[in-house]
């Protein structure tokens, strides 16, 4: 995936599980990470966007100078966020997209999105702050990026039985297994030292 540097975001989060333990989450991508604010597959689980400041908190982590948040710009981002994570979860599961969920990607990514810059420049090109709405467009069109890999079978879940989290693997060799080495990676690695001990 090519990721311009000023262009896309950082990706991967914080989650909390039900023991209170903290664990990273890379998904690979801006547009997947996003998608797990609401749980993704689970809603509710990991709800991150209560309210339109939830939205602009979770903007301004990933961009700088992101304007304020308003419902309207919530309303738009929940609709973007559902349509994202259905499509990921189809391709996971080598199911058929809907129709409805890749138009409304398409829709958010054919508006302005953030612009690429150079830093070091004398003189500030364009709006000085980044809209939401083009913080949204961003995050479409790595949607976009994302969903072009799908037959390459690169966007899964993770290997662990109990565990359904969708990542996309960006690893040269396309071999990834596991949604965290914090989390589930080390359980496997702990379940396999046990059983080679017992054995």
């Amino acid at each position: 995936m090519t990721r311009l540097p000023g262009y896309a975001a950082p990706t991967g989060q914080w989650f909390h599980s039900g023991n209170g333990q903290r664990w990273w989450f890379d998904s690979g991508s801006l547009a997947l990470d996003f998608a797990y604010t609401g749980g993704m597959g689970e809603p509710g689980r990991w709800e991150q966007m209560r309210d339109a400041s939830d939205l602009g908190d979770w903007l301004a982590q990933r961009y700088t100078d992101v304007g304020e948040a308003a419902e309207r710009d919530l309303a738009d981002a929940l609709s973007l966020r559902g349509a994202i994570a259905r499509l990921a979860q189809a391709a996971s599961d080598g199911a058929q997209a809907q129709a409805d969920d890749i138009d409304t990607v398409n829709l958010f990514a054919a508006t302005p999105d953030i612009p690429p810059a150079i830093d070091g420049g004398r003189r500030q090109a364009g709006r000085s702050r980044v809209r939401v709405g083009q913080a949204l467009s961003t995050i479409a069109r790595d949607a976009v990026n994302l969903l072009a890999h799908t037959g390459e079978r690169r966007i899964r879940e993770c290997d662990a039985d109990d565990c359904q989290l969708v990542f996309y693997d960006e690893s040269r060799t396309n071999n990834r297994r596991w949604c965290s080495m914090q989390r589930c990676g080390n359980r496997a690695k702990v379940k396999a030292f046990r059983a080679k001990e017992k054995a």
